[in-house]
């Protein structure tokens, strides 16, 4: 049976991975983003808003899948992380990554929503990764990344405050 602490640590990471508690959502910071701006990189910067949602879909599909699966094998880092193109080629293509970014997280947080899936233990692949871990992952990279996005809206003159 969960105990108390468990099922509050499990909302926490919950609410952490949606994001929003202390800063700005993903949601937020993808929202109205001018189609004409998805591939620009500003001066000085490695990378446009684009090349960021693509790198947060991979690395985050790629957390779920370790967390599912042992048999899962990384895309090889650094470039498989990274999409080469610096704009989606079409809007279907936009679309596609920022929908399957919503069905990983939905599905993330399935995962830390059945109770058979202990927080603590390790995975019996990886090499000491636990579900916790994981989920603190994905909220960390997901939030670093997503005020990237908003720095750079703001360079570019496309961000609300």
């Amino acid at each position: 049976m969960e105990n108390h602490n468990d099922q509050i640590t499990r909302k926490h990471l919950i609410d952490l991975i949606k994001g929003g508690n202390a800063h700005a959502t993903l949601d937020d910071a993808l929202s109205d983003l001018p189609t004409q701006l998805r591939g620009v990189i500003p001066d000085g910067l490695p990378y446009s808003i684009w090349q960021l949602a693509e790198h947060i879909r991979i690395a985050q599909w790629d957390i779920l899948e370790f967390s599912k699966d042992q048999a899962h094998q990384s895309p090889k880092w650094p470039e498989g992380y990274w999409p080469k193109e610096t704009a989606p080629q079409d809007d279907a293509a936009w679309h596609q990554t920022i929908d399957q970014i919503k069905k990983d997280t939905d599905s993330f947080i399935a995962l830390l929503n059945d109770k058979n899936n202990d927080l603590y233990t390790p995975f019996p692949h990886g090499d000491g990764q636990t579900l916790l871990r994981e989920a603190l992952l994905i909220a960390d990279h997901n939030s670093y990344h997503t005020a990237e996005i908003i720095v750079i809206r703001r360079l570019l003159g496309a961000w609300k405050s």
